[in-house]
């Protein structure tokens, strides 16, 4: 008799299984909401990325003071710090060539040598 009891048991609960609602869908849990930028960002245009530093020089100028430049791939841009650790402005181009300029200053050269006009003082010759 104590063979029958657990076999009975099986079949009850096998019984009680087959009346389950198996039509619905389980219930998906999960931690990634719907992205609320997702329409916005699929209208968006191409994004340009910022140019590749190409070089960073620090020029001896004829006055005997320092440049800290920063060049940028297609050579419309550059970045012009007094100090090693100060705050840089940067100078742009219209096209590959033509003077790097912005706020004063005016730069035209190469990673070797350089002409810079800063804002208050006169044009220097400045080499790496």
């Amino acid at each position: 008799m104590t063979i029958r009891t657990p076999l009975a048991a099986a079949a009850v609960a096998l019984f009680a299984l087959s009346a389950c609602n198996n039509s619905q869908k389980p219930q998906e849990v999960t931690s990634v909401s719907d992205d609320p930028q997702a329409a916005a960002l699929a209208n968006s245009g191409p994004v340009e990325l910022p140019p590749m530093v190409t070089a960073d020089v620090t020029f001896r100028c004829k006055d005997n003071s320092l440049a800290y430049v920063t060049f940028f791939q297609g050579n419309k841009q550059a970045v012009v710090k007094s100090t090693k650790d100060g705050s840089g402005t940067t100078l742009t181009a219209e096209k590959d060539g033509d003077p790097l300029k912005a706020d004063g200053y005016v730069l035209t050269g190469n990673p070797k040598n350089i002409t810079l006009t800063r804002p208050g003082k006169g044009e220097l010759t400045c080499k790496a």
